[in-house]
């Protein structure tokens, strides 16, 4: 978990996000707060397939998303749309790192994530394959307050590293005022 939380505050520090993944019912709402909470992209109702290895197009039909709640007023679609692509909404690039949550569950994003070469930071089960995971952090992924526990430590660590980004930037701004 030391080593996991390194390297996600490592990434943060150095702007780059944190995509969360964790569609299985114990994670969905743990992951949507913990990664709202320090401004991150998430995914907790379900992988559709090519949202990192198809990215631009998936962008397009974030931007359609964007587009649709402007004209609609009934809100019926808008809550599919919302539901599955509402995490991603405003990510325009392609995220830093995934933290998942089940890897096993969520098989299709480790391998978009191992194509495009994004590390994965995962919680490990005894069921999944800790081979496929860059950043192993064994623990039970079917435990609400594991995962809890898990995500708002990765959340930490997003926290921690953007607040070493701002005083890197405040201490640069000062050095150019003198």
């Amino acid at each position: 978990m030391e080593e996991a939380y390194d390297f996600v505050r490592q990434l943060s520090e150095n702007g780059q996000t944190i995509l969360f993944v964790g569609t299985k019912k114990q994670a969905t709402d743990a992951v949507r707060e913990e990664a709202s909470r320090v401004g991150m992209y998430y995914v907790n109702a379900r992988w559709l397939g090519g949202m990192l290895t198809n990215f631009k197009t998936m962008r397009t039909r974030v931007d359609r998303l964007a587009q649709l709640k402007k004209m609609q007023e009934d809100g019926t679609f808008e809550e599919k749309l919302e539901k599955y692509l509402g995490g991603v909404k405003d990510m325009k690039k392609l995220p830093g790192a995934l933290f998942v949550v089940d890897p096993r569950k969520e098989h299709n994003a480790i391998a978009e994530a191992r194509k495009l070469h994004i590390p994965i930071v995962a919680i490990v089960d005894t069921n999944c394959d800790p081979d496929e995971v860059d950043y192993v952090i064994p623990a039970n992924d079917d435990a609400i307050r594991a995962i809890r526990l898990i995500a708002a430590t990765m959340a930490n660590a997003v926290q921690e590293g953007q607040q070493g980004a701002d005083a890197e930037t405040e201490e640069a701004a000062e050095a150019t005022e003198e």
